[in-house]
This record gives C-alpha cells, structure tokens and sequence, in this order.
C-alpha cells in the first residue's frame, strides 16, 4: 500500500475509485465529489461493488482507517492507496466537497 498526498489523489480521481470509508456522520460534512462511500465496516459484504481492475484511493477522516482498509483490499487482489491527511487535509487544503 502507498500513502499518496491529497494532491496526487487530486489528480487520479477520473482513473481511480476514491473510496470513501467514513461512518454516515463523517461523510454528512462532505466527500470528495464523485467518490463511492462504503464504511469501513460494511467493506467485506460490499467488495462486489468495487471493480478489481480499477485502482482504488482509500480516504476517511484523518488516514489510519483507510490505510487499514488499503491493506486489505491489497490483499483481497485489489490496487488501493491510502490518502494522507484524509478529509481534514483535504478540506484544509480547500480542495472541492459535495
């Protein structure tokens, strides 16, 4: 798993999934436009919805839960990062929300 910056997943969102793994709570304060939530709880019943030949960009709230998640989908045959700094950075950085 890589740890990529705020500003690289910037770039790779129309070839990549960003995959959005924050509680329903977290994700009402906004999401990157275009990403696909699935909490991080709910991942292994929801894989199906994931496209294994699409690389996927891990983000929650801050980076530990979605470096988690990046290693294991990794490990399930997917190629996922992890998004450093998560939404605060994002957010912080100005970067666009929905």
């Amino acid at each position: 798993m890589a740890e990529i910056t705020i500003h690289e997943a910037d770039q790779r969102r129309s070839e990549s999934i960003i995959l959005d793994v924050r509680e329903d709570f977290e994700v009402a304060e906004g999401m990157i436009p275009g990403a696909l939530h699935i909490p991080m709880g709910e991942l292994q019943a929801r894989l199906s919805e994931l496209n294994p030949s699409v690389p996927v960009i891990a983000v929650c709230r801050s980076g530990n839960r979605s470096a988690r998640v990046a290693d294991a989908l990794n490990g399930a045959g997917f190629t996922a990062d992890t998004m450093a700094g998560g939404m605060s950075a994002w957010t912080t950085a100005g970067l666009p929300t929905t």
